[in-house]
């Protein structure tokens, strides 16, 4: 579940010139512009399956990196339980914003602001999907995974959602949700949590910060318009903007290791982390330093190249 910037909004800024996750959106209304969408379309929209593929996918590491105390069918069981989960916070999201979607115009054809689906067959939607989601682990696979689930579920719609039109500091709290998947998938192989589940958190916690910042730097005239008080919002300059680019690059380096002091993974990861992340941070600056819009742009491919390839060095190391 992922915050602020949400990254299926990445697609459609790619689209225009500005940005990810959110390109794939911004294209296909494009392609689309002239046609009657149709309602299963707009149904399947509202969970955003491209933000939430990353959800699945970070599930699925945390699964293969724990000691397996049970059989791999509970992973197809946690992923089931937690997209749907992740679906839910997505459709809940929208239902909340959809008037401030309405004034953005990557947004504003979305099927709640666009008309095509009323608030209340959403609000229907989003709390079937969450019961659902949240009841399937809970039978499916254990009770601490479930409470994870609920857990990022109300912090994305109840506390992230609402803090985006009132602090900049929304994207550290949206990022505590969108960093618990990983969590979730260790949680569903062992049933509990540890010191390597922590160090999972903190990767994709970290990993989230520029990636968002980045991508909240390509939409900086959208947020202003919808009244999202993203940090390039309120920094309009971006002199502090840059620096927090900074800061958090610079912390996932030594955050990126701590698999290895917790004996997760070796020293095969421990040189692609130290590089990936020697790299990462070096776009992390060109974005800090130039505060260009092509630079943003960069850093956020540099981002999302940077995570599967440390996740996957991680479990390479781990075989």
């Amino acid at each position: 579940m992922k915050p602020a910037s949400d990254i299926t909004e990445f697609s459609q800024a790619l689209a225009t010139g500005g940005g990810v996750a959110a390109t794939a959106n911004a294209a296909a209304q494009l392609d689309r512009a002239d046609e009657t969408p149709s309602r299963l379309r707009d149904f399947y929209e509202l969970t955003k399956p491209r933000m939430n593929f990353l959800v699945v996918c970070t599930t699925a590491v945390g699964f293969a990196m724990a000691p397996h105390h049970g059989h791999w069918v509970i992973l197809v069981h946690a992923i089931i339980g937690t997209a749907l989960t992740a679906a839910s916070a997505s459709v809940l999201n929208q239902l909340v914003e959809r008037a401030y979607d309405a004034l953005m115009p990557r947004t504003r054809n979305r099927p709640l602001p666009g008309g095509r689906i009323t608030p209340g067959e959403a609000l229907a939607f989003g709390i079937v999907l969450g019961v659902i989601g949240v009841g399937y682990l809970l039978l499916m696979v254990n009770l601490l995974t479930a409470l994870l689930g609920a857990f990022t579920l109300a912090s994305y719609v109840w506390v992230y959602t609402p803090l985006k039109r009132v602090t900049s500091l929304n994207t550290v709290v949206g990022a505590i949700p969108g960093a618990i998947p990983p969590m979730m998938g260790w949680a569903a192989a062992t049933g509990a949590l540890g010191p390597e589940a922590i160090a999972l958190f903190a990767i994709m916690f970290l990993w989230q910060m520029p990636h968002f910042l980045a991508i909240a730097i390509l939409y900086q005239r959208d947020y202003a318009a919808g009244g999202f008080k993203m940090l390039p919002v309120i920094d309009p300059k971006l002199r502090l903007t840059s620096r927090m680019i900074v800061l958090y690059g610079i912390a996932l380096i030594p955050v990126s290791l701590t698999p290895v002091g917790v004996g997760m993974a070796g020293s095969v990861y421990l040189a692609g982390a130290v590089l990936m992340g020697l790299a990462f941070f070096s776009y992390c600056v060109s974005c800090a330093v130039s505060k260009e819009r092509i630079d943003a742009r960069k850093l956020f491919f540099a981002s999302i190249i940077y995570l599967p390839l440390l996740f996957a060095v991680m479990m390479i190391d781990k075989v």
